[in-house]
């Protein structure tokens, strides 16, 4: 998801930040996920977006109930620049004892792959998932392609294929973007890129492009008003808030593309405090104050998942992203 579209959802954060400064107020009576001596001090979740992003607001819902199990304050230590890498090289010269670790989203694991920090994939070692947030293969609602089908054949009709929205080359939604068309037969496809998720949608509304991978959030309005016409979600299930849209792989393309969000510090922390902070995220992100919080933004409730099953995303993102980028020349 866009930074943008986390704007859409004020009231519900204002509401639970109140809840969460009430929560922060009590943290050091709650109960403890952890070891007896850790953590024993303030915890730093390094992030690379701005405040009010989409990075931002997830982390900040997270230490909502996350101040509580861990029975300690943790702060934002905003490290912006590099898409990732300046908030990669902060936590990489920090202490490697817990008390550092990063809010990441799939632009890390491109600074890695692309080698423009001094780190290596074996080094990123997952807490938890914070969101899944899967795209929509999404057209004007004015468009003629009302269906996958219609996709496939105009994208082999049209010289060049059709012009996908995208925020800039080489990032995750043109990952996304070249893996589908992979899957769906190596059909022919052209990128034009813009600065972020709202220009994206301000095109597809205006019909400058034709087609675009949207998080639900950032079409959710004009799904709602019929502006948009979501022909298949790049999920493993199907999205709830849109009824009667299949997912890529019903519809027969193997795709998936989503943006994720999670935690995740550095090799050489001692392994029990990985597990205490693991297992503290999960719990407070089950609790309702931040499922309430995905919910509002059409991401399942099985965005939340532990260290095991979130390293082995961590690996499927850099393994399927190598190749991708290799593909497409940017390598």
């Amino acid at each position: 998801m866009s930074d943008s579209a986390f704007f859409n959802r004020r009231d519900f954060l204002k509401s639970a930040a109140l809840a969460g400064a009430a929560g922060a107020t009590m943290a050091g009576f709650g109960s403890k996920a952890f070891a007896a001596d850790f953590p024993a001090e303030t915890l730093n979740v390094v992030t690379h977006a701005g405040p009010g992003g989409g990075t931002d607001i997830t982390t900040r819902m997270m230490m909502l109930r996350a101040r509580k199990e861990f029975g300690q304050d943790l702060v934002v230590v905003n490290k912006r620049g590099g898409s990732g890498s300046a908030a990669l090289m902060y936590t990489n010269s920090r202490p490697r004892d817990g008390y550092t670790f990063m809010t990441i989203t799939q632009s890390h694991i491109f600074q890695i792959i692309q080698k423009k920090v001094p780190i290596k994939i074996e080094e990123l070692v997952g807490l938890a998932r914070a969101t899944d947030d899967p795209t929509v293969l999404t057209v004007n609602s004015n468009s003629k392609i009302k269906t996958l089908d219609d996709v496939l054949k105009a994208s082999k009709d049209k010289k060049g294929g059709l012009k996908w929205g995208t925020t800039f080359a080489g990032g995750a939604d043109h990952v996304g973007i070249h893996n589908f068309c992979k899957a769906a037969g190596n059909i022919p496809y052209t990128i034009v890129p813009f600065k972020g998720g709202g220009d994206i949608v301000t095109n597809l509304v205006s019909g400058n492009i034709d087609v675009a991978l949207l998080n639900y959030a950032e079409g959710e309005s004009q799904y709602g008003s019929g502006e948009f016409r979501p022909i298949v979600s790049l999920s493993e299930e199907p999205i709830e808030a849109l009824e009667g849209v299949k997912t890529a792989r019903d519809a027969g393309v193997n795709a998936l593309a989503s943006t994720v969000r999670g935690f995740a510090c550095l090799s050489g922390v001692p392994q029990d405090r990985v597990d205490a902070l693991s297992n503290g995220l999960v719990k407070a992100m089950k609790h309702g104050v931040y499922q309430g919080y995905l919910a509002s933004g059409g991401m399942p409730k099985s965005s939340v998942i532990g260290a095991e099953k979130w390293n082995a995303e961590i690996r499927r993102i850099y393994t399927e992203s190598t190749t991708a980028l290799t593909e497409l020349g940017m390598l």
